[in-house]
């Protein structure tokens, strides 16, 4: 056979791609969309394989060759390749890097440095004495005199070692990445990087054995039990029966109440088996009690699934955006959509913006579709999102329920795209390939000739006015599920209510009264407040300075139960001063009041009442999260505070009351979608009371009561904000009638960060004769993140490719004058300006 090469995506910053010669033992390989291990440099790397030719690059010089295959079927099908291209070009990603993100974790092996001597290593060892060595004899004066002492241990180490030596024994060296760093530049050590298998995770699962020796149950050990043992033993049999099935160690521990010890002695004694399973995820642990709602749908559900199975049936793309209320039964419409793709024997993908909400939306599509449901995003553990996304390469799971990496789900016959919560910025990828996740989706749709549905009760303005040109299906929900009434909003206008008290308090006087009278009543409240910690951060009144992150232009925030002052960007956290770090001053004042705050107020006011907090402080795992919303769900709590985590996707029936307190906050960051944010969020949250027969009632918080936000959010109006805040939008030049682009460039020494900015700002000058407007260099509003100082661009186009030639041109141009990789970052269609 003629040689053959492989076009190779690398996960590294560059736009290119990289040519392997196809070595015989592969050469009847399909190796298009499957992982390849390569030599790159001294490393191995893991990269996709996504062309194959017979004609070798005429501007290269020696051609490696593959190393191994690591898929035993391709892992990416034409059309997620196809979408990868896709990816890199519009986002301008480097592709190996967007690649990355298509491909699925590999839980079998891990990649691992390993270190050994080279022969000049060797001889260096003999030479300073370390005693006779594997391979040769010792010699020269006894200890290594002279020799720092972290080089000593590595060459000892390496020295008596029978085989190359790991990074990770290494770094248990003090001070071992700098020694092992020298040793190398010396060449005395060698490095090389090596694929381990991964050991895995699994769980000890116990069950009853029936067969058991019953006379163990009096004696262990030969002497008699106590009264005390036995008790434990009666409990694990207990939880056994209790549950009908074997349960994991660690469950049957919590509900026996006993310690792993009296688990090992009755395993000994025969009463109890055991062996390992596999580590089961969070996602395994369904509400097996959940009854899912009925599929009854009323007359504009109805119309909604008629349009969207007229589309399934096509089999072609369209798009259509299903704008309905808070509690219209979009859900339910998602649902009958599914089922019918299902029945032409296709497939469906339904997104949802946050890793919380796969929790519900699961259980949802779980309890209507059974087995056929994968589980797909970025929090699950490596084996388990492995064997999901394995699951539906094999066409054992039709129906896929994810973030906005589940729209890389490797499913073929698509029949149906839904993005639930279409509006959301967390289908924006903040990291390269900074792509939309909504927006991927549509491409995907568009790749698979598939309909994609769109749903909101506050759509985007980009998504609202692509259904106003006719561009999407406008599919409308306008009524609640059983014409419930929508919650009464009222809002508090701060300033009057300062007038008349002249206090400042963490919420008004009026949702203060709004939430005894709901306890009074017995149903329940929400509040939000979108605002981590206690309190915004720490001024000294002395000489106006407040306290500043060391690595971040930002002011700390204090965090009273954990007696802290911490960044909420780079982590960096510090003791409460007891003086101003500038003057000495004795003179500081906390400034703002956060959610942990708010919940201490509400305790002091209602010390009977059940009053929990919903943030990332009180919430870290989706275990938590459960916790935490199912107590409230069951009338454990009577008060839940929460940031915006409490604003959507849940239906709690008894709740009567949502307070918003401080609903202004966005509205003065530096940010063109800050009152779109603003609106989204206010409607969102209105829509959490009042979901079950009991009437609700929304309490907004506010000292610009008249701004337009506020006042549509207030009515539920989204024609009246829309037509505001596009006419806006369109005489500043913002999409969704521009398209968009901010251009970060970013070091930890200023004056590069300076220089490179320079530079750039000369490369875009002429583009401004084509129509684009340049907006920059300025410091970006966080001007310095994590030690890292910051200079921005915005990018205006009034056509998408003069755009995109733009960016592509920067990218080569940064190249050209040999910025780092990472010093120019671009994000088309940002989410966000901060």
């Amino acid at each position: 056979m003629p040689p053959r090469y492989c076009e190779i995506a690398l996960p590294v910053p560059v736009q290119s791609l990289f040519t392997y010669a196809i070595p015989a033992a592969f050469a009847f390989e399909e190796l298009v969309g499957r992982r390849v291990l390569v030599p790159f440099g001294n490393r191995k790397l893991i990269g996709v394989g996504l062309a194959v030719s017979e004609k070798a690059p005429a501007d290269v010089g020696k051609i490696k060759e593959i190393l191994g295959v690591l898929d035993p079927v391709p892992a990416l099908t034409a059309s997620l390749i196809a979408l990868g291209r896709w990816i890199s070009e519009y986002y301008v990603a480097p592709i190996g890097e967007t690649f990355r993100a298509l491909l699925p974790p590999d839980p079998e092996t891990r990649q691992e440095r390993e270190y050994s001597l080279t022969e000049a290593g060797r001889e260096y060892v003999r030479q300073i004495g370390f005693g006779e060595l594997r391979g040769g004899e010792g010699g020269g004066a006894e200890g290594g005199e002279g020799v720092p002492g972290g080089e000593q241990e590595i060459l000892r180490l390496l020295g008596e070692a029978e085989e190359p030596v790991g990074s990770v024994k290494i770094r248990k060296i003090k001070n071992g990445a700098e020694a092992v760093a020298r040793l190398i530049r010396a060449k005395r050590v060698q490095w090389d990087d090596v694929m381990l298998k991964r050991h895995a995770r699994s769980q000890k699962i116990v069950s009853w054995n029936e067969a058991g020796d019953s006379s163990a149950d009096a004696v262990v050990g030969g002497r008699t039990k106590s009264a005390k043992q036995r008790a434990k033993e009666d409990r694990v049999r207990v939880a056994l029966m209790a549950a009908g099935a074997p349960l994991a160690l660690a469950v049957l521990m919590e509900k026996a109440q006993v310690t792993r010890a009296v688990i090992d002695v009755m395993e000994k004694q025969g009463s109890v088996k055991t062996w390992e399973e596999p580590l089961a995820s969070e996602e395994d642990a369904w509400d097996t009690d959940f009854t899912p709602p009925s599929n009854v749908l009323n007359e504009e559900q109805a119309e909604a699934v008629t349009r969207i199975q007229a589309a399934i049936a096509a089999r072609k793309f369209h798009a259509a955006l299903l704008h309905g209320v808070t509690g219209s039964g979009k859900t339910e419409v998602y649902l009958a959509a599914v089922e019918a793709a299902l029945k032409q024997g296709s497939t469906a993908l339904i997104l949802v913006p946050e890793i919380a909400l796969t929790l519900w939306m699961g259980r949802l599509v779980r309890a209507r579709f059974g087995p056929r449901v994968a589980i797909l995003h970025s929090g699950l553990p490596d084996a388990e999102r492995a064997r999901e996304w394995w699951r539906v390469r094999r066409g054992e799971a039709t129906v896929v329920v994810g973030t906005r990496s589940g729209v890389f789900a490797p499913l073929e016959n698509l029949g149906l795209i839904l993005v639930d919560e279409e509006q959301e910025s967390a289908y924006k990828q903040e990291e390269t390939p900074r792509y939309q996740g909504r927006d991927t989706a549509i491409y995907r749709a568009r790749l698979e000739s598939a309909p994609i549905v769109l749903g909101s009760a506050t759509p985007s303005l980009e998504s609202y006015q692509n259904a106003r040109s006719g561009k999407y299906e406008l599919l409308e929900l306008r009524t609640r599920v059983e014409n419930r009434p929508l919650a009464a909003v009222k809002v508090v206008d701060l300033r009057e209510e300062f007038r008349a008290t002249h206090k400042s308090t963490p919420i008004s006087e009026s949702l203060r009264a709004a939430i005894g009278a709901r306890l009074e009543a017995g149903t329940q409240a929400m509040v939000l407040i979108n605002r981590r910690g206690y309190s915004w951060f720490l001024l000294c009144r002395g000489c106006g300075t407040f306290i500043q992150c060391r690595n971040c232009s930002i002011a700390l925030t204090y965090h009273k139960s954990r007696r802290r002052l911490e960044c909420h960007y780079c982590g960096y956290s510090m003791a409460v001063p007891k003086a101003c770090p500038k003057c000495s001053q004795e003179y500081l004042y906390f400034v703002g009041d956060g959610a942990e705050r708010v919940e201490e107020y509400l305790r002091e006011k209602f010390p009977q009442a059940r009053i929990g907090r919903l943030d990332r402080d009180t919430v870290r795992t989706k275990k938590q999260f459960q916790q935490v919303l199912g107590a409230f769900a069951k009338g454990e709590m009577d008060v839940l505070v929460g940031t915006q985590m409490v604003a959507k996707g849940h239906d709690f029936e008894r709740v009567t009351l949502v307070g918003v307190v401080a609903a202004d906050l966005a509205l003065g960051r530096p940010d063109f979608r800050a009152a779109e944010k603003t609106f989204q969020l206010l409607t969102q949250v209105a829509g959490r009371a009042g979901r079950g027969k009991l009437p609700g009632e929304v309490l907004v918080e506010t000292f610009f009561p008249d701004h337009y936000a506020i006042a549509c959010a207030a009515q539920q109006d989204y024609l009246a904000f829309f037509e505001k805040e596009a006419h806006f939008r369109r005489m500043l030049h913002y999409p969704p009638f521009t398209a968009l682009a901010n251009i970060l460039v970013r070091d930890k020494k200023v004056e590069n960060a300076i220089r490179w900015s320079r530079a750039l700002a000369e490369y875009f000058a002429p583009y401004e004769k084509t129509g684009i407007k340049v907006l920059g260099p300025a410091a970006a509003p966080l001007a310095r993140i994590r030690e890292e100082f910051r200079f921005q661009f915005l990018l205006k186009s009034p056509k998408r490719s003069l755009l995109t030639k733009a960016l592509h041109g920067a990218v080569k141009f940064a190249e050209q004058k040999q910025m780092p990789a990472t010093a120019v970052v671009i994000d088309v269609d940002p989410a966000s300006l901060s």
